[in-house]
């Protein structure tokens, strides 16, 4: 048997972090998307966008989220590293649809809307979902779960942490 890949996604708050640090404290393999993968690209082309253009746009939440992509070559490349029997990805990725057939299983961490408003709440400026134009864009995206992955199978993560995490183990 080969590796077994697994994703892990969710609109911000819903948890991804920590269920990754879970994953890592009972010693599963673990890339941190948005630590390791991510960039600001094209969602169309995946060309990394330029100096100017993030300037540009700096202060537009909407327009950096669409463009928080992920490097496909890096992500088939670790997908295809057997050294590992299981890895999971965790974090967000706006071209997730590129290289989504390489997982063995897709999560979607989902929490109710006072829970969200409560993590969010509680983050740091410095982190997504820290300020209120950034909040705003996550609480759309709850509602609309425009940019998670469908047919995924969804963990209630409003639970406490180690009950998501074998509810994900229960499910692979």
């Amino acid at each position: 048997m080969g590796i077994k890949n697994y994703l892990i996604e969710g609109v911000s708050g819903t948890g991804k972090t920590a269920v990754a640090a879970e994953l890592q404290r009972r010693g599963y393999h673990v890339i941190h998307g948005d630590r390791e993968l991510a960039y600001k690209g094209d969602p169309e082309t995946g060309e990394p966008l330029d100096a100017y253009a993030l300037r540009k746009h700096i202060a537009d939440v909407a327009f950096g989220h669409r463009h928080h992509l992920w490097d496909v070559g890096k992500v088939k490349s670790l997908a295809a590293d057997r050294s590992h029997p299981i890895s999971f990805f965790c974090g967000g990725s706006r071209n997730f649809d590129r290289f989504i057939d390489l997982f063995d299983k897709v999560f979607v961490l989902n929490v109710d809307l006072d829970t969200l408003r409560h993590r969010l709440a509680s983050r740091p400026e410095d982190e997504f979902g820290g300020r209120p134009a950034e909040r705003d864009v996550i609480m759309r995206l709850h509602a609309t779960q425009e940019d998670v992955p469908k047919n995924a199978v969804t963990i209630d993560a409003t639970a406490p942490l180690a009950s998501v995490v074998d509810d994900i183990f229960s499910k692979c």
